[in-house]
């Protein structure tokens, strides 16, 4: 493979391997050193993980600050009745607790009262840093944690679709999209809690991830049978979706970005939102990203062709 190949990979992650599993699956195929995935999923999930290599592992940390509420979509797969201490199936069941009496009516009720701006306590098992740890190596060593320190994330449900409701198995398919930092688990686990009999997540495929959708995604079988990886490849702004863009506007302009220069455009001050912009040049290419405020482009990170 050739080493100055950069994009990303729209890879579809199979169950029972970890998202740093699936980076070194691209490295060894690619033969490329600089790989990254643009958001972990669980090791028994499946689905959209988009994977940077080459220059465009440069954008990753970007993707942090992608707060819209349709960043994420999954299916997911409920089973109400039991409790784990992972908050899915694939952890130690803690409680074990009858479904009678459960109707169709209160657990949509349940479920829909999730959708929209929402406070949510991260898992144990997730890897949320607290005191420099993350709460999975708390979790598995066993030592104790100040519980108040593990504070609320401020998430957002913008849609929640249920597909099936199956009392005899007390199993619930749904479809949610979300913004990033949203664990599918947790809206499982506080269902069931409200539903009064506990509840765990038994199934989780990822289908959308910052523009990226299952339907396009690439399986390990299908990228071994595809001679040129770079036809599969998609440009690195494309997993940017979420943040504003401004183009130079000028030659001039263009040269003094990408020699790090600072720019004023005083024309688009009234019409972009200050904080972190994408950068195009006048004739659309994608040349890293900047600080926009009241006017001025201050690059943060120039990427040249």
């Amino acid at each position: 493979m050739v080493n100055s190949l950069s994009g990303i990979i729209n890879f579809n992650k199979p169950q029972g391997i970890t998202s740093h599993d699936a980076v070194y699956l691209i490295r060894k195929y690619t033969g490329i050193k600089k790989v990254g995935h643009t958001g972990t999923l669980d090791p028994m999930a499946t689905g959209v993980l988009p994977i940077c290599i080459g220059k465009a592992t440069r954008i990753i940390e970007y993707l942090d600050i992608d707060n819209r509420p349709d960043a994420k979509s999954y299916a997911c797969e409920m089973t109400l009745g039991q409790t784990s201490d992972t908050y899915d199936i694939w952890g130690n069941i803690l409680t074990k607790d009858s479904t009678i009496g459960l109707t169709e009516e209160r657990i949509r009720e349940v479920l829909m009262s999730f959708v929209g701006k929402i406070e949510q306590i991260p898992p144990m098992y997730s890897a949320i840093k607290v005191d420099g740890r993350k709460l999975y190596d708390y979790a598995r060593s066993g030592d104790v944690i100040d519980l108040s320190k593990i504070k609320p994330r401020n998430v957002e449900i913008s849609s929640l679709e249920i597909n099936a409701i199956d009392l005899e198995t007390a199993k619930v398919h749904f479809n949610m999209t979300c913004s990033k930092g949203t664990y599918v688990r947790s809206i499982c686990h506080d269902a069931g809690q409200l539903l009064g009999c506990g509840g765990l997540m038994s199934g989780l495929k990822r289908t959308q991830s910052n523009g990226f959708t299952i339907e396009t995604a690439y399986s390990e079988m299908d990228l071994i049978a595809i001679d040129d990886i770079s036809s599969v490849l998609y440009p690195m702004d494309q997993a940017l979706v979420g943040i504003p863009a401004i183009k130079l506007g000028s030659d001039s302009n263009d040269k003094i970005f990408i020699n790090g220069g600072v720019i004023h455009l005083e024309d688009i001050s009234e019409t972009e939102p200050n904080g972190i912009h994408k950068i195009y040049t006048q004739d659309d290419q994608f040349v890293g990203m900047a600080m926009y405020k009241d006017g001025l482009v201050y690059p943060k990170k120039v990427i040249r062709g």
